[in-house]
């Protein structure tokens, strides 16, 4: 292969996953911000809320494996 393709196809596998890194870890800063003011209106739903946030977080996350796995 040419050397020049090589360098495009490592460029644009990395520049994905920076995409994409940086979509799940705005994904989980929201969840977590929201999670936060959600238990600060209602208190006695913490055990609902937190079961929802960590959900949330794991498929904001699940994005960044996916290009992980996916982009190489």
């Amino acid at each position: 292969m040419d050397m020049m393709l090589l360098a495009e196809l490592a460029f644009n596998g990395k520049f994905a996953l920076a995409i994409a890194g940086t979509g799940a870890a705005i994904g989980v800063g929201m969840v977590g911000s929201k999670a936060v003011e959600a238990v600060g209106r209602n208190p006695g739903a913490f055990g609902q809320i937190l079961v929802i946030g960590i959900l949330g977080m794991a498929l904001a996350e699940a994005i960044a494996f996916y290009a992980a796995f996916l982009g190489n």
